[in-house]
């Protein structure tokens, strides 16, 4: 067997429409997130004074608000969950999250304060 010193001799192994199908997949699984209407919050209680963006108002299936809470978190670089069907990112990060979704097509409202 031949020993491959980079990643693009390794490529020549790949069926090119294998390629193509994966990408296609990815891309309509980017396209399935359906726009919604969102409204962002920003809260500091019951949290021991520490300060986090709430997203409310998602309408889909768990693993959607998951996807989209990942998307959110790792664009931010910060923790957080989703609870009581909200997602919650650790920080005040709102202005940052609303200008995410809204490249993303949803439409967001800016609630409190």
């Amino acid at each position: 067997m031949k020993k491959f010193s980079s990643l693009s001799n390794l490529k020549s192994l790949i069926n090119p429409s294998e390629i193509s199908s994966v990408d296609s997949v990815a891309i309509n699984k980017k396209n399935k997130l359906i726009k919604q209407s969102l409204e962002a919050h920003y809260s500091i209680k019951g949290r021991a004074g520490k300060p986090v963006t709430l997203i409310k108002g998602f309408k889909g299936t768990k693993n959607e608000m998951k996807d989209l809470a990942k998307i959110l978190k790792n664009k931010c670089g910060v923790g957080g969950s989703i609870k009581d069907g909200e997602i919650i990112i650790q920080g005040q990060y709102r202005d940052k999250i609303m200008s995410i979704l809204i490249d993303m097509g949803h439409s967001v409202k800016r609630i409190g304060g």
